[in-house]
């Protein structure tokens, strides 16, 4: 762990979702630190709530009690030192790569021509050269979500945020794109919070594995993964993290599927 501030610290956040009986407790007493440059991945049992602490970071919602700091600034509401990347893509459908990718920087005060220089800038940096004039329904998945980090990164976020962007991908796809993204962080320096459904995908990718509870979602436990990269799926060292990631899941998913079952009872 890091000696200096954390560059997003979570304090004691409860999110709640409706009202009465259709009351939803999405997150409960949630802290977390996250530290500067570092890659961390929230894990957890669907419907923990890791999505929904994710869009708390970028701004997105307020939680219903506790305090979400930026640099010690509590967040208030969305900004540009926070890229976000959505498993959907998000694109425009009706502008091109170069449209997408200048769109952010636009929206925040950018003039077109240096816009244009730093879109360019970054679609290279996303292996896309060539395609800067096609439209999204033009691009395979992995492309679409390289257009869609591209975006985020333009305007250099202090803090990418990426909620299970690789999740509709092909197995293939999926492995390729991870192995872009961990190039492309190295080459940034950023930091980066991604949400996983995946024990493989989280180990591969992170400095640290933030295991989440069922819901309402708590932060069960941490996993440090001390791997040099690149990583290799079969490494021994590798399985051994996965192990102790799925550790701690497995009674957390367990919770999960007696929590449905019960509801199914009459």
């Amino acid at each position: 762990m890091s000696d200096e501030r954390p560059i997003i610290e979570i304090r004691d956040v409860r999110m709640v979702f409706g009202k009465g009986k259709g009351q939803v407790v999405a997150l409960d007493r949630v802290n977390l630190n996250v530290d500067n440059g570092k890659f961390t991945v929230l894990i957890g049992p669907s419907g923990c709530g890791k999505s929904t602490l994710l869009y708390l970071i970028a701004g997105f919602e307020k939680p219903t009690t506790g305090t979400i700091l930026l640099d010690g600034v509590p967040i208030e509401k969305p900004g540009p030192d926070r890229g976000f990347v959505f498993q959907d893509y998000a694109l425009f459908p009706w502008k091109t790569v170069l449209g997408n990718v200048m769109f952010g920087l636009i929206h925040n005060g950018w003039s077109k021509s240096d816009a244009r220089k730093r879109a360019l800038e970054y679609i290279n940096l996303v292996h896309l050269s060539g395609f800067e004039h096609a439209y999204p329904h033009t691009l395979s998945g992995g492309m679409k979500q390289r257009v869609g980090i591209a975006r985020a990164l333009a305007y250099e976020p202090k803090v990418l945020l990426m909620d299970e962007p690789f999740g509709a991908l092909d197995a293939q796809t999926r492995k390729h794109m991870q192995q872009e993204l961990v190039g492309i962080w190295e080459k940034t320096g950023g930091t980066v919070v991604f949400v996983t459904h995946s024990v493989i995908e989280a180990v591969y990718l992170a400095d640290q594995v933030v295991v989440m509870t069922a819901r309402p979602g708590k932060v069960k436990g941490y996993v440090d993964v001390d791997l040099p990269r690149p990583r290799e799926y079969t490494e021994e060292h590798y399985l051994g993290f996965r192990r102790m990631v799925l550790n701690l899941l497995e009674e957390e998913v367990t919770k999960e599927m007696e929590l449905d079952s019960a509801k199914q009872l009459p």
